[in-house]
């Protein structure tokens, strides 16, 4: 990992001069702080929120400021309010150019409790999925259309989507077992997207704050919390506009901590392979190496038997090896003989 000055996040900030930024929850807290430092450096600012006229003294502020911004009521777990979000973007902007999904709340209920009703368990509250995790999704599914709309063939312009996961993205938090999964779950997502991203020339990220002292952390937490340095407000909007703006494909798809009121730290894609991680990524190489190799074959032919009826598989087979190579033929048909013969 390597650490991020404050006074680095910046560096390539006048790359959001004129670019359309849709971004979520930034009626307060860190969405807010986001959306002003993104205006104060020339973008284009559309909010979705579901706190309207906390989202609407956010527009009021960045115009003040000379900014160009504009808000619309945005539930992000209805799919048409998100929708309608991303038409508002294009209808007035003519594109889309940066995607960040921060609204969140954070654990809603007790899950950790079982809960009774006539005697029999009760359904859980599972709004922190249907916030954290739907409602990302639903922004990431759109931001894979919205970022293409209007783009000339081959540009070079800055596209990104940054998702906001949480320290709870690599650890359990107690009582937190949703909002736990939920920021896992995101991670997943900036992992798995990255491929596609970096061949359209899109950047992702994901930026993982500790607690800060926001609307988000509830009292009781905060007490909890007191004397432990948090991460700060300011910091974590830096890294957000750090990790969309960063012009070097080396930080695509990467992480940044802010563990708590020190600096921001960068975590390299190959740094997410460490203890369960790297055994999990050492067997997926080992896979991937033996793919072309006799062994690959075997495990083939095994899964297809415990998947297919004999009969499709003996003719699928007969019409594969058609195709393979002499070297592979033999191997495969011993395994037909064989299976026959059952």
């Amino acid at each position: 990992m390597s650490a991020i000055p404050d006074d680095k996040l910046y560096d390539y900030a006048s790359r959001l001069k004129d670019r359309v930024v849709v971004i979520t929850g930034a009626a307060n807290g860190i969405g807010r702080e986001t959306a002003l430092q993104l205006a104060s450096h020339g973008a284009k600012v559309v909010i979705g929120d579901l706190d309207n006229a906390g989202a609407q003294k956010t527009v009021s502020d960045i115009e003040r400021a000379g900014g160009s911004a504009l808000s619309i009521k945005c539930d992000v777990t209805v799919w048409d309010d998100q929708v309608a979000l991303f038409e508002l973007a294009v209808a007035k902007f003519g594109a889309v150019d940066i995607v960040i999904p921060n609204a969140g709340v954070t654990e809603l209920g007790n899950f950790d409790n079982v809960v009774f009703k006539n005697g029999k368990p009760v359904k859980p509250d599972t709004r922190t999925i249907d916030v954290n995790l739907n409602g990302v999704i639903y922004a990431t599914h759109l931001a894979l259309h919205y970022l293409e709309v209007n783009r000339e063939f081959g540009s070079t312009t800055l596209k990104a989507l940054v998702l906001i996961g949480s320290i709870a993205s690599w650890l359990g938090i107690t009582r937190g077992s949703l909002y736990t999964a939920s920021k896992h779950a995101v991670l997943g997502i900036m992992r798995s997207l990255y491929p596609t991203f970096s061949r359209n020339n899109i950047r992702i990220a994901c930026i993982h704050p500790f607690f800060a002292d926001t609307a988000i952390v509830p009292v009781a937490m905060k007490v909890v919390l007191a004397g432990i340095p948090l991460a700060t407000v300011p910091r974590i909007a830096g890294a957000i506009i750090h990790a969309a703006t960063n012009p070097d494909p080396e930080t695509n798809g990467c992480a940044i901590l802010l563990n708590d009121d020190g600096p921001a730290f960068m975590v390299p894609r190959e740094e997410f392979k460490m203890g369960v991680y790297k055994m999990i990524d050492a067997r997926a190489n080992a896979l991937l190496q033996i793919e072309a190799g006799a062994k690959y074959y075997v495990r083939f032919v095994r899964d297809l038997v415990r998947i297919l009826p004999k009969r499709v598989l003996v003719t699928g087979m007969v019409a594969g090896a058609a195709k393979m190579t002499w070297d592979h033929r033999e191997l495969v048909s011993k395994y037909i003989r064989m299976y026959v013969s059952l």
